[in-house]
């Protein structure tokens, strides 16, 4: 697992070496200053030698210098080194879940992605801060410390090794207890990001309902069982201050008691005043150590739930890959489906499509209708591999579209989807998301072919204005129009059309078809809709129901021998005739 986390780091190991290093450095001279100080006391003070006395203050003010600046360039690199690695931790996730397919995205939730984008990073930066910093400068000061400690005095030395084992025994039983914890809390962060991200984008569905209390109460409640966590969490750490002061009084107080009866006893032959004050500076830096390795502890286990999310997205394997000797050429928009099963979670006996054979000619037009839930949708996914068949095999151009190029066959299998997503930028921007590289007039002819230009044309600023996020200063059929117009600039060889003309009128439904059939002949168009009429004048129809092909014809024929679609025509056209 820290394996695979610390491929991230990369251009940073320059800094995440030296700041261990300058820490090493700041560690020894702090360690170094109570010997001086004792010598100070001892040699200088007592003895009433003032030249002794300014040499070694001398020297204290060299070594404190010292010990500043290098305390500086450790804080200095150790930042550098964390938010570098954070960086390059997060390019790594959002790179790899680039490459997921949808079925990997639905195994995690967007509101999940984010949370470990964000939350878990930050959480992990801190501990890798702690680590490369305080997790060095803590043993080691405990290990120098309690050596120099021995090298005064053996017998109070023995009060550290006593009180060792029953702090760090503490220690690992508190953050034992708060691992578990922790876990759970980051997986309520999830729900938190979820509640958030609906409302934000349903705010208009929220405000038309009057909805607002209720959703408040959603996000309250989830936000409440994130406090109660923390809270439970922070109360068994909150247990990790007073059993430190505990150890640290207790420590004082031994060694005051035992120092000061050696110092009598020996009349200052064993034990003298400055090596006393020196033991008092080594106790509280023995047990800060400890208490900087319990905070480490602490930080580890709250990033260790971070690490086990974040590694989780990076282990992730796509289930969707390129084939080592892929095609990158589309030779054409023909279509066939053999013996096609699929099945969401992969599983035979919960197949949404069932044993679909089917024969698209390039070129022709193909509607789609059926009742929702009947599988439209999840057969026009397959064909820009989307998801991937379960069982059998779909056809473009005569070639599995597994053996394709992702990236070639996608660029040639342009899909408007259900879901119309416009980005921030301008429309023209937008537009341009079809091909970077289009000028203007080449902007302006696909969004006169789908019938968007009449009404861009109409803004104040035309191409050049701003769409704001999710496309929300303009209509639905606006919206529609823009992202067919978008489609059709990639020049696609296959245009598929997933129910995205429900937001326009007939009129302009009948136009947008018109130009398809006039511009763009030679590209193999599916067109998915709810109503009769936007299929009706298709080369052939598709009848779906079940998850199974019930009519394959064109509009004449399935009148004729369909029952499906002739219930549908005549419920859609009823009240025209009447």
């Amino acid at each position: 697992m820290l394996k695979k986390l610390l491929k991230s780091v990369r251009e940073y190991k320059t800094a995440s070496i030296l700041a261990p290093f300058f820490v090493s450095l700041e560690v020894v001279l702090e360690v170094i200053i109570p010997l001086l100080m004792a010598n100070l006391i001892d040699k200088g003070i007592y003895d009433g030698n003032m030249n002794m006395v300014y040499k070694i203050a001398i020297e204290l003010i060299i070594c404190a210098i010292l010990s500043l600046i290098f305390g500086m360039f450790s804080g200095m690199f150790a930042a550098k080194a964390a938010s570098g690695f954070a960086k390059n931790l997060r390019e790594d996730l959002y790179f790899k879940v680039q490459d997921f397919s949808f079925s990997n995205i639905d195994k995690f939730s967007t509101s999940s992605l984010v949370t470990r984008l964000t939350t878990d990073v930050t959480n992990v930066q801190m501990a890798y801060q702690m680590i490369i910093r305080v997790a060095v400068r803590a043993p080691l000061m405990l290990i120098i410390s309690l050596a120099f400690s021995f090298s005064i005095n053996k017998t109070l030395s023995l009060i550290f090794l006593i009180l060792i084992p029953i702090l760090g025994t503490g220690l690992f039983l508190i953050t034992k207890k708060v691992h578990p914890l922790m876990e759970k809390v980051f997986k309520k962060y999830d729900g938190l990001n979820n509640v958030v991200e609906e409302n934000v984008a349903g705010i208009r569905v929220v405000k038309s309902f009057v909805l607002e209390e209720e959703e408040t109460k959603k996000f309250q409640k989830v936000s409440n069982e994130i406090y109660k966590g923390f809270s439970k969490a922070e109360k068994i750490i909150a247990l990790n201050n007073p059993l430190m002061q505990s150890s640290i009084y207790l420590c004082i107080l031994l060694i005051s008691w035992f120092g000061a009866t050696i110092i009598v006893n020996s009349n200052m032959t064993q034990f003298t005043t400055g090596e006393l004050m020196t033991m008092f500076t080594y106790a509280i830096q023995i047990l800060s150590s400890l208490m900087m390795l319990s905070m480490v502890f602490v930080m580890i286990t709250i990033s260790r739930a971070s690490t086990e999310r974040i590694v989780e997205v990076l282990d992730e394997v796509p289930t969707i890959k390129n084939n080592k000797k892929a095609i990158k050429e589309v030779k054409d928009g023909s279509i066939e489906f053999k013996n096609v099963g699929f099945s969401y979670i992969g599983r035979k006996n919960k197949e949404c499509l069932h044993n679909i054979n089917l024969k698209i000619k390039s070129g022709q037009t193909i509607g789609i209708i059926g009742e929702t839930g009947s599988g439209k949708s999840s057969l026009v996914n397959l064909i820009p591999r989307l998801y991937d068949a379960t069982e059998g095999e779909v056809l473009v151009a005569g070639i599995n579209v597994k053996d394709y190029d992702l990236e070639s066959l996608r660029k040639e299998v342009a899909c408007v989807l259900q879901k119309n997503v416009l980005f921030s930028g301008t429309i023209a921007d937008n537009i341009r998301w079809g091909d970077k590289n289009a000028d203007i007039e080449e902007v302006i002819r696909v969004c006169k072919l789908a019938q968007a230009d009449e009404f861009v044309s109409k803004f104040k600023d035309g191409y050049d204005t701003y769409i704001e996020e999710g496309g929300t200063n303009v209509s639905g059929g606006q919206k529609q129009r823009l992202c067919i117009a978008r489609a059709l600039l990639r020049k696609p060889k296959i245009l598929i059309l997933d129910d995205s003309t429900s937001a326009v009128d007939t009129k302009t439904d009948s136009l947008i078809q018109k130009a398809f059939k006039e511009e763009i002949p030679d590209t193999t168009k599916i067109i998915i809709a709810q109503r009769i009429s936007s299929v009706e004048n298709c080369d052939k129809i598709i009848v779906m129901h079940q998850g199974k092909i019930n009519g394959f014809g064109t509009h004449q024929s399935l009148l004729k021998n369909n029952k499906i679609y002739k219930e549908v025509y005549t419920s859609q056209m009823k009240g025209s005739e009447e």
